[in-house]
């Protein structure tokens, strides 16, 4: 069972309807007994920084989360979800994120020409081969929605970045931690295969 943490953020149900396409069993919930049950579990999620983390610690799912990461199980963020899992961001000055990945979330730089928020198909730079992106091509396109990107610390956790106005971080894996700024649910075929990749991943390749 793959359970996705409800802390009244939005695109949850994207995500829940992605993994039920693919035949996974899915329960939305912030009760931590069924989270720490769960064999995998999910932070997706879009908005803000500052009311994502007020909303985790409301829930106590904060600690749920560094449970869940210590556990050694499986854990995924998307989007928000991702930034969530690093120390800071722009987004929300003077609020510590959950700090379980180092890095920091920044603005995406303005550029002629280029929107903010970058809305959007782009191509990812697949590097480190990251367990999510078994099979997936090097240049795969895949859907983004932000106005901030993560500058991990570390690059080495570092498994695909795209270009919007500066090299951005896309996507990370570290241990049994991953996490994505694009939205895999809304990336067609190769998003499904990512949430594949991941449904797939056994707590013993941690």
């Amino acid at each position: 069972m793959i359970g996705i943490i409800d802390y009244d953020a939005g695109n949850l149900k994207s995500v829940e309807k992605a993994l039920t396409f693919l035949g996974e069993e899915v329960i939305v919930t912030r009760d931590r007994k069924i989270l720490l049950k769960a064999d995998k579990v999910i932070l997706p999620g879009v908005g803000a920084f500052g009311n994502a983390m007020s909303n985790l610690k409301n829930y106590e799912l904060d600690k749920v989360i560094w449970e869940i990461v210590f556990m050694n199980k499986p854990f995924l963020g998307i989007c928000l979800g991702l930034q969530l899992l690093f120390d800071r961001s722009d987004e929300s000055p003077g609020i510590d994120g959950l700090g379980i990945l180092k890095g920091e979330i920044l603005r995406i730089p303005e550029k002629e020409d280029l929107k903010i928020p970058h809305i959007g198909w782009n191509s990812l730079t697949l590097v480190n081969n990251g367990k999510l992106f078994n099979k997936i091509d090097h240049d795969a396109y895949v859907y983004f929605v932000h106005s901030y990107y993560l500058k991990a610390s570390n690059e080495n956790i570092v498994r695909a970045t795209t270009d919007y106005s500066t090299l951005i971080h896309a996507s990370v894996e570290k241990d049994n931690v991953f996490a994505c700024q694009f939205h895999p649910e809304k990336s067609s075929s190769v998003g499904l295969k990512i949430l594949q990749n991941f449904a797939n991943l056994d707590k013993e390749e941690m």
